[in-house]
């Protein structure tokens, strides 16, 4: 028994995208309803991610086991769900693996990120930076400046210290040991000459600690005078840290704190970024 469409699982929600040339505001485009009521069951596996029964499929998905039924078995014909011959249980199939793969592939993390410092800049009137880590260390790559610019010496192509911004420290707290060794090592030959045993030193850890327990780096008057930052980082679906997004501005407007109404508007966008690149999905439950 399969799920059965026809023209009554249409829902009718507006005329296609450019006609809607009358002034009238756009109204949600037309979709099938069988298959919205159908990604309630795949949605149910893949936020459960473990073999589930068919009763607890209903119940997670709001819709009776029987009903669910068809359309597990319209899946399973597709290749999105399989079926434990053992058990019973239902849990997603190959299909939805080479769907995930294709859509990661897709993926670019500063497209992504860039929407969401779009809307974070126009929510918190504060500059919002993002870095990637380039071949010099942290690099910026967007920079996105409220109605009234904050004057600081920082411009897309800026390479960042590892250690004397916070930018470069939430890099150096989520990237593996022996990279940001090497990294230290070599900023510190460029900037002073010589080598460096900092990362060792306990309140180097310390801080790196304390970042990675927050989630979040936070400046004060660092790395310029007068000027505050908080810090987040990104990750991709394998949990890698992708790009850290960074709040600006000046102090005694911009406390920095990290439990303020700012610092959970930046963990907010931060963790949305992530989800969009599949971290959340693939690492972390979804809620």
């Amino acid at each position: 028994m399969t799920a059965m469409l026809d023209e009554s699982d249409e829902t009718d929600g507006g005329p296609p995208p450019g006609d809607e040339g009358n002034g009238a505001a756009p109204r949600r485009q037309r979709g099938i309803q069988s298959i919205e009521v159908g990604l309630r069951v795949l949605q149910a596996l893949t936020e459960q991610r473990r073999p589930l029964p068919l009763k607890d499929i209903g119940r997670l998905a709001d819709m009776a086991p029987a009903k669910a039924h068809p359309y597990l078995v319209s899946f399973m014909q597709g290749g999105l769900v399989k079926q434990n011959p053992l058990t019973g249980h239902y849990e997603l199939g190959p299909g939805a693996l080479q769907l995930g793969l294709a859509a990661l592939q897709q993926l670019d993390p500063l497209t992504e990120a860039s929407q969401e410092a779009a809307q974070l800049a126009a929510a918190s009137d504060l500059s919002i930076a993002l870095a990637v880590w380039g071949q010099l260390g942290p690099t910026v790559v967007r920079l996105d400046e409220p109605r009234y610019p904050l004057h600081v010496n920082l411009r897309v192509g800026t390479v960042m210290s590892l250690f004397n911004t916070i930018t470069g420290r939430v890099f150096a707290a989520y990237l593996p040991e022996k990279m940001v060794r090497s990294m230290l090592e070599d900023e510190h030959r460029r900037v002073v000459g010589g080598t460096s045993a900092s990362f060792d030193a306990p309140e180097v850890q310390a801080l790196l600690s304390e970042i990675r327990a927050t989630g979040m780096g936070r400046g004060v008057s660092m790395p310029q005078p007068g000027v505050n930052t908080l810090c987040a980082p990104v990750f991709d679906a394998a949990g890698h840290i992708a790009l850290v997004m960074t709040m600006i501005g000046p102090q005694g407007v911009f406390d920095a704190e990290i439990d303020s109404a700012a610092g959970e508007l930046l963990r907010k966008h931060a963790r949305r970024t992530s989800l969009r690149l599949g971290h959340s999905v693939l690492t972390t439950a979804i809620g």
